[in-house]
């Protein structure tokens, strides 16, 4: 079974925000394979079903991004899955909006998300795939990542979330390295 967690904040809030890029993909996977996810439990939402003949668990925390290890460890210690098992999907100032960038390993960087995620799992070898949302020209990084999304720049954002869900499937389907060999550009 794969658990593959989308990073965000609460959607009702944040939903039109840079830093819930996670929950934008995870979200387009749950409607292309009809998984509903929609259950309380394990500080988060989840759904289970499956994708490209594998059995997932779909998981859009909700502790807030900063604690989005701790619900992510509750269903890793409940469901018994290994961390090479997990893919984590985030947004990613390091990398150019609408672009998405697949690893089958590495450290945190300075989000905060993958920070908790790293320290509550224990690990840091565990695929991510990093959806491009490009750097504030102001610095101002808490404004960038929490403020709503410039309508030119939607639609940008939007086919970055479309490239993370086909990298997840693409995962599944030939696994990380093949998977980086053919959509890391």
């Amino acid at each position: 079974m794969y658990l593959i967690v989308g990073l965000g904040n609460p959607e009702e809030e944040y939903k039109n925000t840079r830093h819930n890029m996670g929950f934008n993909t995870i979200n387009k996977l749950a409607k292309e394979y009809g998984i509903e996810v929609n259950k309380k439990k394990y500080k988060g939402l989840y759904g289970m079903g499956t994708i490209e003949g594998k059995k997932v668990i779909l998981l859009k925390p909700q502790t807030y991004m900063n604690l989005s290890g701790e619900s992510i460890k509750e269903v890793l210690d409940f469901y018994k899955i290994d961390s090479n098992d997990v893919i984590v999907i985030y947004d990613d100032m390091d990398i150019e909006a609408g672009t998405i960038k697949i690893r089958k390993k590495g450290g945190s960087g300075s989000h905060n998300g993958m920070k908790s995620v790293v320290e509550n799992i224990g690990t840091k070898d565990f695929p991510r795939v990093r959806v491009g949302i490009g750097r504030p020209e102001d610095n101002d990084f808490i404004k960038y990542v929490i403020g709503p999304i410039p309508e030119e720049e939607k639609e940008i954002l939007d086919k970055a979330t479309k490239k993370a869900k086909e990298a997840v499937v693409e995962i599944l389907k030939i696994g990380v390295d093949n998977a980086m060999n053919k959509l890391n550009k």
